[in-house]
């Protein structure tokens, strides 16, 4: 009998107010509380998800207090006829993006018994970066004791014939619209449609042909939400969980999809000392064909350094050299930030350092994924901030 990879689940709708219900991930602004704060202001008195999550440029070391209203909150919109439910459905999405570019998706449920976020493991979904694995117990403790589940996941498929995603775009007007409209913070629109059981059927008939012609049982590579799967999947492991977790699926040869750096900002350092000494452990100023560039942004300065390379990618390089430095100097704090426009305005505050570098294809994913298991962490970014996954579509899980 094949294996589904993706099935239909009991998905959970707002009734109404979905521009004030709909929020970006969590993880996303991490080190600009100002966004939040407007998309405080945007959501106003309305249910919102921005109250059933904790954005991670809120964390702090004693969030119980916090998780614990955002449990009841959850209860409370349960038991008040705040969502329309949905049942045994899959939802076609598409997504114009800020460069009003349309991304193509598909909402369903995958098996947490499928998944591994291990370097090296041979699952059908796998993750595409190491894993912290200091940030899954918060993010545990956040999920242990939900009643619902709000996906930012999306997982990447390598199908470069199109056979998943295409016939729902060529099939959608046929489907019933679940919603239309346009997301906060100017981050663009979104719309989604129930998929007819037929293409359900299709569609897993697609995936499946997909898994058996990788070479080593590679379907899905997470291409963003990688800690808040790991997440699920230990929530699952300890038997506070559920087996199953709400993603989204995109093709990676969608045209909308582009990959971008995730920058590297360092606060409470010295910017001059840390250059000298990154250009200094990789054996000083390197201009050979294959040395690697960076550009050092600081204040209202930007200097370019080049060095020769510890790993493929310039972002490997960096990050092995700050892993360690940062271990030997832990006054020095760091974030990962996308957009260049973002760093360079963090970069203005006083002993504050940022790398721009240049990143990697989206073509050499899926490969990397086979051969090395895993890239460092907060390799490639799938857009910019903006584009990133919205918290809408919620399921019960308790």
């Amino acid at each position: 009998m094949k294996k589904a990879h993706l099935l239909p689940a009991d998905i959970l709708l707002p009734k109404d107010n979905f521009e004030s219900w709909s929020v970006i991930a969590c993880d996303q602004y991490t080190s600009e509380p100002e966004y939040w704060e407007g998309v405080k202001k945007s959501a106003g008195d309305n249910c919102s998800a921005l109250n059933i999550i904790l954005p991670e440029a809120h964390l702090s070391d004693n969030d119980g207090e916090k998780i614990a209203k955002i449990n009841q909150t959850m209860a409370d919109y349960l038991n008040n006829d705040v969502f329309d439910k949905f049942e045994n459905t899959m939802i076609y999405i598409e997504r114009t993006l800020k460069n009003s570019k349309v991304r193509r998706g598909v909402l369903g449920l995958i098996d947490l018994e499928d998944y591994s976020y291990l370097k090296g493991a041979d699952t059908f979904i796998r993750a595409t970066e190491e894993t912290v694995l200091e940030r899954i117990p918060p993010r545990v403790n956040i999920r242990k004791d939900a009643s619902i589940e709000l996906p930012h996941i999306m997982l990447l498929i390598d199908d470069a014939e199109n056979t998943v995603l295409e016939p729902l775009t060529n099939n959608k007007e046929n489907y019933s619209r679940l919603y239309d409209f346009t997301l906060m913070q100017n981050a663009g629109k979104i719309k989604g449609y129930a998929i007819s059981p037929e293409d359900v059927y299709a569609l897993q008939e697609a995936l499946c042909a997909l898994a058996a012609a990788s070479s080593d049982g590679l379907l899905f590579a997470v291409g963003d939400g990688n800690h808040s799967l790991a997440s699920a999947k230990e929530c699952y492991n300890q038997g506070k969980g559920p087996r199953y977790a709400l993603v989204e699926v995109v093709n990676i040869h969608d045209d909308s999809l582009e990959f971008e750096p995730i920058y590297r900002i360092l606060f409470s350092a010295d910017p001059e000392k840390v250059i000298a000494d990154f250009v200094k452990a990789l054996g000083g100023e390197y201009t050979g064909s294959d040395a690697q560039k960076f550009t050092c942004v600081f204040g209202n300065c930007e200097r370019e350094i080049s060095v020769k390379p510890t790993a493929k990618l310039p972002v490997a390089t960096l990050q092995t050299f700050l892993d360690e430095y940062i271990q030997k100097n832990p006054e020095i704090k760091i974030d990962y930030i996308h957009g260049v426009d973002s760093l360079k305005t963090l970069a203005l505050k006083p002993q504050t350092l940022g790398f721009i570098f240049k990143g990697m294809d989206k073509g050499e994913l899926f490969p990397a994924i086979s051969a090395d298991g895993s890239l460092p962490r907060k390799t490639f970014s799938m857009g910019c901030a903006d584009d990133k996954r919205f918290y809408l579509e919620a399921r019960k899980i308790k």
